[in-house]
Formats: structure tokens, sequence, C-alpha cells
């Protein structure tokens, strides 16, 4: 697994994208896409030094940030996202969606689990 990067969740993606260029040196700010298959607005946004920043904003999140909870996921790349995933499983993690594609990373499938330390995303490589 390859990390790739951290999912923050925000209620307005604009206004967040403001507020991280405040504090980081962005580079990159993709487009914002609607992702009908996770209900969800999202961004993506590469600091200066490589680090990748998701942004989601939708019916997905809105439990976290009742509580005040805008970490969201880490997300790992990998080659084979259905080996993956029964591995994650078979060592106790609980499969929170299985793989399907994503629209902000070109359609490449994505599934999330919820492991010992929160919630990771797998996006297939592929």
């Amino acid at each position: 697994m390859k990390f790739h990067h951290v999912g923050i969740a925000c209620r307005n993606i604009e206004e967040e994208i403001i507020n991280i260029s405040r504090i980081h040196d962005v580079t990159k700010i993709s487009p914002v896409v609607f992702d009908q298959e996770q209900n969800v607005e999202l961004a993506l946004l590469t600091l200066a030094d490589g680090t990748n920043l998701e942004l989601i904003a939708g019916k997905q999140v809105e439990t976290f940030l009742k509580k005040n909870i805008t970490y969201y996921h880490l997300c790992f790349e990998i080659d084979d996202i259905n080996w993956e995933a029964e591995r994650l499983v078979q060592e106790g993690a609980l499969l929170i969606s299985p793989p399907k594609p994503a629209i902000l990373f070109n359609n490449r499938e994505v599934a999330f689990l919820n492991v010992s330390y929160g919630i990771i995303e797998l996006l297939s490589s592929k």
C-alpha cells in the first residue's frame, strides 16, 4: 500500500480551499466534481511538498461535521483492490463500501473500510 491522500470533511469546498491556501502552499487544485456513486462533492489539492488533500462535502460527511470532526480518512493506492479489501477484512477490518468507480480519480475503483485507527480508502492504481 502506498499513501495517496488525506480525506477532509468540509461544509463548503470552495471556502475550505481558501482556508487551506492561507496555511499551505497549494500547487494544484482539481475541479470540484459531484460523485453520484458516493453522493458527495469532491476536490483534490496538492501541496508544495506533494501531499494530497481530498476535500469532501455532502451527506457522507454530515455526521462527522456535526461532531466538529474534519478528519475523514486516509487513502492508500494499491494494485489489486479486491484482494486487498478481502485481506483487510480477514484481518478484522469492516468493509463500509465495496469497490466502485470514483469520478475524481478517472473512474479508478475505490473501497472504504473501517480499521483499528479509523476509515481508510483503497484506491486502485489501475
